[in-house]
């Protein structure tokens, strides 16, 4: 793909081959993960995210700017109508009577680009315009990953809180356990103050926890376009994660290279900078111009429109810069670098987009295998803790095995969790990586739009 660079500088923009078609698996990818809150959160940040909606602003100044160029291409058609009031002096042949002269007709312009300087300033405005449909797209990958991530992060956050109020409900058993063993004698203050020390060092996880769920849901009611509070009540109750899935679809590196819709943004801001060097060069050529009028003028504005009357004219002039110091090469050579800049910023979309999918893809292996160890531990650390518990009541253990037991298990537990949902953030990075979250359609065509760009030239 990247050789395909030095070859690009022969395209026109108006031969942009349309944007690869995504594959609904892909286009849709957050559902799934089976979880109908996650859909509609993201349907509707696809309609009122701020960041969507400045997006879509922007296109639609691009496909404007794209039209006044085209529009350039063509002749300009106006109609006029003067009454002129004079006097002239004697001596100036006249005999100093004021005559009124009345005129009317139709005036027109054209330039024919003969060197297509205006047909490649409407190709790099189409090209920008695309551009900006692509990025358009890009948005919306960006945006379903960050609903889907900011989600899994709320739902982390509701299941590390319902684990440590487990814990610390556990904990006060433990000191009430603990008081009354030390009532009977059968155990020393000092275990009191280490149960109730442990006690409130699970209480301390806690604050920590809301400020972090409470962050997600606010970042979630932001990006649907609403106030941080809003999304309050909807989320309020606490969910399990969602299940991540078994597979992933992928496809080969040039697949994803053509589905990402952010690479396909720097190749047509590419083929904007080529087409505007074009342009450039068509200043060092002569411009033709052609005009022309036809209407009626007379002495009384009764005698309008009688054959007398009528008035024609035609004239061309042909345009063309004999001396500037150097004023053309210098725009030319700015624009060469502005092209050249375009070309490392596809060159770096590309390598950035392959670098995405094989990060996301070693995340996604080494969060799989991170949860599965993770849940043996917590197996794990669950039995020792019974049996820690039931060896201290029976007096065959001192407290401090029962303490380093419940310490081992909440770390454990919150390590899965926190596990659990780094796979399934990896799960939607990749995703992204991929270029999945948007969908080719008529209405959103990051491709030019059929244009007469071709008649015109």
């Amino acid at each position: 793909m990247l050789g395909g660079c030095a070859q690009l500088g022969m395209r026109s923009a108006a031969t942009i081959s349309p944007a690869a078609p995504v594959p609904e698996q892909l286009a849709s990818w957050w559902r799934q993960l089976n979880d109908p809150l996650l859909d509609q959160l993201i349907a509707e940040a696809m309609t009122s995210a701020p960041d969507l909606r400045t997006a879509q602003a922007k296109l639609r100044q691009s496909r404007a700017n794209s039209n006044l160029a085209t529009a350039n291409l063509f002749p300009s058609l106006g109609i006029s109508a003067v009454a002129n009031r004079s006097r002239s002096g004697a001596d100036a042949g006249g005999n100093g009577a004021a005559r009124t002269v009345y005129a009317a007709g139709f005036d027109a312009s054209w330039e024919p680009s003969i060197f297509g300087g205006l047909r490649d300033a409407a190709t790099g405005a189409e090209a920008d315009a695309a551009a900006a449909a692509a990025s358009l797209d890009a948005t919306r990958v960006s945006l379903a990953a960050e609903v889907a991530v900011n989600y899994v992060a709320l739902r982390s956050y509701q299941q590390r809180l319902a684990i440590a109020r487990d814990n610390v409900a556990s904990q006060e058993e433990t000191l009430q356990l603990t008081d009354w063993r030390a009532q009977a004698g059968l155990v020393s203050s000092l275990d009191m103050e280490q149960a109730r020390s442990n006690l409130e060092q699970s209480r301390a996880l806690i604050p920590s926890l809301k400020t972090g769920r409470a962050e997600a849901e606010h970042r979630l009611a932001v990006l649907t376009g609403r106030t941080p509070a809003a999304l309050s009540d909807r989320l309020r109750e606490a969910k399990a994660l969602p299940q991540a899935p078994d597979q992933v679809a992928m496809g080969i590196p040039a697949d994803t290279l053509r589905q990402r819709p952010d690479v396909r943004a720097a190749e047509l801001s590419l083929q904007a900078e080529i087409a505007r060097t074009a342009q450039k060069e068509a200043d060092r050529y002569p411009t033709l111009t052609l005009s022309g009028s036809w209407g009626w003028q007379a002495f009384a504005a009764s005698a309008l429109g009688g054959g007398g009357s009528v008035a024609r004219s035609l004239a061309s002039s042909l345009a063309a810069n004999w001396f500037d110091g150097g004023r053309i090469r210098s725009r030319i050579a700015v624009q060469d670098a502005v092209r050249d800049q375009a070309l490392i910023a596809y060159e770096k979309s590309m390598l950035s987009a392959l670098e995405d999918v094989e990060n996301a893809l070693t995340a996604y292996a080494s969060g799989r295998e991170r949860v599965a160890a993770r849940r043996r531990a917590v197996a794990a650390a669950r039995n020792a803790a019974a049996l820690a518990r039931t060896q201290y009541e029976a007096g065959a253990v001192d407290f401090q095995k029962v303490l380093d037991t419940d310490r081992t298990r909440l770390s454990a537990e919150d390590g899965m969790a926190t596990a659990e949902a780094d796979l399934l953030t990896a799960v939607v990075k990749l995703y992204k990586a991929l270029g999945g979250g948007w969908r080719h359609d008529a209405a959103n065509d990051s491709s030019p739009k059929p244009s007469v760009l071709g008649s015109a030239s």
